[in-house]
This record gives C-alpha cells, sequence and structure tokens, in this order.
C-alpha cells in the first residue's frame, strides 16, 4: 500500500464501550508511541500498521525479522535442544543398522504433521515408517503398555513418538521391559521427571534452554529433521544420495503450528510464515485433495485453509472415525490414495459437525435451564449420555465463546459407568490445574492439561462434586479473568474506508495466531442494512455509515443472541468490532467484514 494512501488514524478517544452486547469491554490495543513511530520511520509503515505491530510487542529492532522473517536467521541450533543430538544419533544409528523403526502419533493435525515429517524424511532415506495412531475411544491418548505389546508383535526395535509420551512414564518403562527402545519428540508442559528411554526432546522440559517452548510438535520434529540430516551427514550417509532438503516439508510443520493454536513468534512464526508459502503451491498430494473435496481452489494459503479447510478434516478421523488416516494422507505421495483418503475424511468431517451440532445444541438447552450460565457459577460443567468424545472439546469451546466463561463438557458411557470430559477455559483461569487438583482429591479417575484446555475422566456419579469442587477451586480467579475478557482494537474505522488496500497492508502482519492476533477494527454509528439470518444461525449484512458508504458484513452462530438481534433488528447507531477478510467470489477484489461483537452505546453502563 503506498504511504501517501488515505488511511484514518485511530480516533484519540476511540470508543467508550464499556459493556457490549455479548457483555465485553473494548479498548483500543495498548502501544507505545515511540515504538511506533520508530517502525513508521525504519520500516514505512502508515500509523495504524506501525500501531498495531507496535502494540504486539514488536520493538523497533525486531521489525525486520517479524514482517520478513527467515529460517537463516532463526533456525536455532538443534544441538540447543536437551537430549536432540541423542535422538539423532539413536535415530540415524537404527536407520544404518537395519532395526525396524515405527513412529507412534497422536491422533489430531499436529500428530499427524509430526508423523509425515518423519516418514518423508525415511523414505529419501530409503526405508519406509510404519505409522501407530491410538484409537481415541478404545486406547484413549498416548502410548499405553497395549500399544507397546502390538508395536513388539509386531516387529519393532525403536519406536519414535511425536505429540505425545513425554508424560507417558509408566507405559515407557513397560516398552524397556519388553525390549523396545523408545525415543521422545512432543512439546507438551511436563509435570515430572521425564521416562527412561534414549532420548527425551521437548523445549517444554525442565532444563531445556533452547527457547523454543512455543512450538508444536511438528515444529520440534522440523528440527530434528535438521540433526537426523547432520547425523547422516557425518555418518557419510549421502555418499549414495542426496541429502534431503527438508525445506520442502515446511508445509507440514505450519500445519502443526497452526492448528495446534501455538504462540507464532520468532522462529515458529518463520516456520509458519515461509511454510504457508511452501503449501501455496499444494505438491502435498494428501493436501490438495482435501482441499479439492472442500470445493476449495488452489490458491496462495493463509492461515484460515489450515486452521478451518484441512485441519477439521484431518482431525475428523481421530475424533470419530479410523485414528491414523490423517497421518496416512499427508505421507502419502500416491494422488489416488490421497483423493480416496480426503473423500473419506470429509464424509466424517460431515458427520462429526452433525454430531458436534446435537451436542451443542442440547448441552446449551439443558445450561440454560438450570441457570448455571449465568448465576454468578465461575465454571459451567454439563453432561450428556452418550455424547461422542470426539466433539465434547469442540462443544466446550463453542459455549465457552457463547458465556465467556470455562466450559467443561462431559459424554457419559453408562454401559462402561464413566463420564468423558473435555474442558476450554478464558484467559486468566487456570483450568487445567483445577482439574489436576480434582484428581488429586480423588474426583477424578484421570485428568489433566494445562490453562485453556484440560481432558478428564469422571464417574457420572461424582459429576456434581466435581462440578462444585471446581467452582470452589475458581471462583477466586473469576473477578481477574473477567477484567481481562477485553476486546481489543486495532483502529476505529469508516465503513468506506474497510477497504482492500487497508486489508491488504494489515496481511504483512501474518501468519496470525496467539501473541499475533488478527488484527480487529472498529466502526462506530453504524446500520446493518438488508440484514438476514442464514443456515447455522448466521447473519449477513451491509453495515452502512453516516455518509452512506457500505461494506459488506457477516456474523457467525449469533441470531439467536443479544448481538445477532441487534443486527436484524435493522436499529442504526451500533458500534460493531470485526476483522476484515479477503472477498475473492468471481474476481471482485473485495473485503468482507467478519463480526466480533456488537455494541448499542445507548445501554453501555
Amino acid at each position: 500500500m503506498p504511504d501517501g494512501a488515505s488511511v484514518p488514524a485511530p480516533a484519540p478517544a476511540f470508543l467508550d464501550v464499556s459493556r457490549s452486547l455479548s457483555g465485553r469491554a473494548w479498548r483500543q490495543r495498548p502501544a507505545e508511541a515511540g515504538v511506533v513511530r520508530a517502525h513508521m520511520q525504519g520500516q514505512g509503515l502508515i500509523e495504524p500498521l506501525a500501531r498495531a505491530l507496535a502494540a504486539r510487542g514488536v520493538t523497533a529492532d525486531q521489525g525486520a525479522d517479524f514482517l520478513a522473517p527467515t529460517l537463516k536467521r532463526l533456525f536455532p541450533d538443534p544441538s540447543s535442544f536437551m537430549d536432540m543430538d541423542a535422538a539423532a544419533t539413536a535415530i540415524v544409528a537404527a536407520l544404518q543398522a537395519g532395526d525396524r523403526i515405527h513412529v507412534f502419533a497422536d491422533y489430531d493435525v499436529d500428530g499427524a504433521s509430526s508423523a509425515a515429517l518423519l516418514v518423508r524424511w525415511f523414505r529419501l532415506m530409503g526405508a519406509e515408517l510404519p505409522i501407530y495412531v491410538p484409537d481415541r475411544l478404545t486406547e484413549g491418548y498416548g502410548p499405553s503398555p497395549l500399544a507397546f505389546d502390538r508395536l513388539k508383535a509386531s516387529g519393532a526395535d525403536l519406536v519414535v513418538t511425536v505429540d505425545c509420551g513425554a508424560a507417558a512414564n509408566e507405559a515407557i518403562a513397560h516398552a524397556c521391559a519388553i525390549g523396545l527402545k523408545v525415543v521422545v519428540i512432543d512439546h507438551h508442559m511436563m509435570r515430572e521427571e521425564p521416562p527412561t528411554c534414549l532420548a527425551v526432546v521437548n523445549p517444554n522440559r525442565p532444563g531445556d534452554t533452547s527457547g523454543q517452548g512455543n512450538l508444536a510438535a511438528a515444529g520440534v520434529v522440523f528440527v530434528l529433521l535438521a540433526a537426523l540430516n547432520r547425523e547422516a551427514r557425518r555418518r557419510g550417509l549421502f555418499a549414495d544420495r542426496p541429502e534431503p532438503d527438508i525445506r520442502q516439508w515446511l508445509d507440514l510443520a505450519a500445519l502443526g503450528a497452526i492448528c495446534d493454536v501455538t504462540a507464532l513468534t520468532g522462529f515458529n512464526r518463520a516456520l509458519t510464515g515461509l511454510g504457508l508459502q511452501v503449501m501455496s503451491g499444494w505438491t502435498n498430494p494428501g493436501l490438495k485433495a482435501l482441499l479439492a473435496v472442500a470445493g476449495v481452489e488452489p490458491g496462495p494459503a493463509k492461515s484460515n485453509h489450515a486452521g478451518f479447510i484441512l485441519g477439521p478434516r484431518i482431525n475428523a478421523g481421530g475424533r470419530i472415525g479410523r485414528a491414523d488416516l490423517g497421518a496416512r494422507l499427508l505421507s502419502t505421495d500416491d494422488a489416488e490414495e490421497a483423493r480416496s483418503l480426503a473423500g473419506e475424511l470429509d464424509a466424517l468431517n460431515i458427520a462429526r459437525r452433525e454430531v458436534e451440532r446435537e451436542v451443542t445444541e442440547t448441552a446449551t438447552r439443558r445450561v440454560e435451564a438450570t441457570g448455571h450460565h449465568a448465576d454468578g457459577s465461575a465454571v459451567v460443567v454439563v453432561a450428556g449420555e452418550d455424547w461422542h468424545p470426539g466433539v465434547v472439546g469442540i462443544v466446550a469451546g463453542r459455549l465457552r465463546e457463547r458465556w465467556r466463561k470455562p466450559v467443561v463438557v462431559i459424554g457419559v458411557d453408562a454401559l462402561a459407568g464413566v463420564g468423558k470430559g473435555s474442558g476450554r477455559s478464558q484467559p486468566g483461569m487456570n483450568l487445567g490445574r483445577a482439574i489436576q487438583s480434582a484428581w488429586q482429591q480423588g474426583l477424578l479417575l484421570a485428568g489433566g492439561g494445562h490453562a485453556m484446555a484440560a481432558g478428564l475422566t469422571v464417574r457420572p456419579d461424582g459429576i456434581d462434586a466435581l462440578r462444585d469442587f471446581l467452582n470452589a477451586a475458581m471462583a477466586g480467579e473469576q473477578a481477574g479473568a473477567e477484567a481481562l475478557d477485553w476486546v481489543e482494537v486495532d483502529a476505529l474505522l469508516d465503513p468506506g474506508a474497510a477497504t482492500r488496500d487497508l486489508f491488504e497492508a494489515f496481511e504483512r502482519l501474518a501468519p496470525f495466531g496467539p501473541a499475533n492476533p488478527e488484527p480487529l477494527f472498529a466502526l462506530d454509528g453504524v446500520r446493518a442494512r438488508e440484514a438476514v439470518q442464514m443456515n447455522g444461525g448466521h447473519v449477513r449484512c451491509r453495515l452502512t455509515g453516516a455518509d452512506g458508504a457500505s461494506v459488506k458484513a457477516i456474523a457467525w452462530r449469533c441470531a439467536d443472541l443479544p448481538t445477532g438481534q441487534a443486527l436484524l433488528s435493522g436499529q442504526g447507531g451500533l458500534s460493531v468490532v470485526g476483522r476484515l477478510k479477503a472477498d475473492d467470489w468471481n474476481g471482485r477484489r473485495g473485503v468482507q467484514f467478519e463480526i466480533e461483537d456488537v455494541a448499542d452505546p445507548r445501554m453501555a453502563t
């Protein structure tokens, strides 16, 4: 965008919205004026973009690396990861000795991407790497003695776990006892001593000094590939074959980073941004086939491709189908196999959406009937018989968005006498710690997680006690979390200024994710014209300002909420916050405003 382009600066007083229709307050994202000026001078940025960069904590000397990150400048020394050299040595030695190596992967996108990265490296080294993915329903999360028994019976000598294993001390002890060698590649938080095995590579392992704790497992595996190349080179294994160029697989590293919702800063930002560039070529047969079944034309890949088109379909296999489908899809070089697997995953995703819709509607009605969403409870806990454990986490996230408080959703299997649940939390409320405390108090059969997400297993007759415990344990965090629940806005615009040029200027901040949120813009004093309710409870309209200028807009899943009702009423004088999205339908090269929140200043308190 040219420096002289007309883009309005944020209004000095911004907006006085202390309570929106969703119950949240708005404020302008704070930025240090000196840093804003430095970005304008050093990077030649327009003021709103320089302000957004500064508001994301990017200093003047970091601006160039943030806007144009490179692997050359940001790639970490693999040896800075604890046990990375030991892992590379063990794996290459096993490959050289002809040992039978298997990869054990988690059933989500990050696990599938991690497994596919290893499979593709081994393939170029002349070896096929079998994949083992546990079944969510029958085996649960991570390695188990049963899984290792099966791997041993299949002839495995060495098992490399990816995106799991760092806390599987007992299972890995069993693996060693039956003669299996194990290398762990993980990124999850660790609460205890690592398992005893050949190597445990985890940037979140106590004592690790790599400084790469924001990597997804796929990112850690990508660094492992560099270490494997280095070790294989040292052993002379490239004398008669070319060294694998790991950059061709950056798309898989980016996929894992985005779908595992990692902080896109530093090396992880470079990995993701450059990975999306590689993805844009759609050379991976599995990703290309998924794009086709989704009805999306190939083109420049964005975070939304990974997070909303590819990721849900890959995850569908682990949620309600065959757990290894995603890893197989991302690993295959056979276009026909890719088309078949993509079709199967797409069908499973359609089924998953229907199951999710039914559980969400039932859970919503159940909570609203009890009033727990509005009675001051710190946490909402809701349970139902035969709710599929593969969707309870998604449903918990949907309800958390709706009620702005932690939500735990539990699917009860009456025949087995257990309830399996998943929870999603609010910033400032550590759900994982509370779940861990509940387990320590004997209220759970199993449980754990991190601040924003957790999983658990509970007896059905213990759900009420769990609800009471969580509400008591997290009540002290509730006020602080509500104070943190701001909508932070980057700039105040008129509808006529919501242009493609402005959208493309702010796209320089992409890829977006935790620690680098997608820019939010506010429109003040607008009317929602031509508002219509769509299937799924979405609302489409045109936001029109006092001067008659307007921008197309859509608000997701809100028709039955106060925000949606305000839009559908067609009333004027609304303030609206949202994101600019490209609108390239029929070659028009426009923008659409994706509404996040709505306020009626006349109702502000």
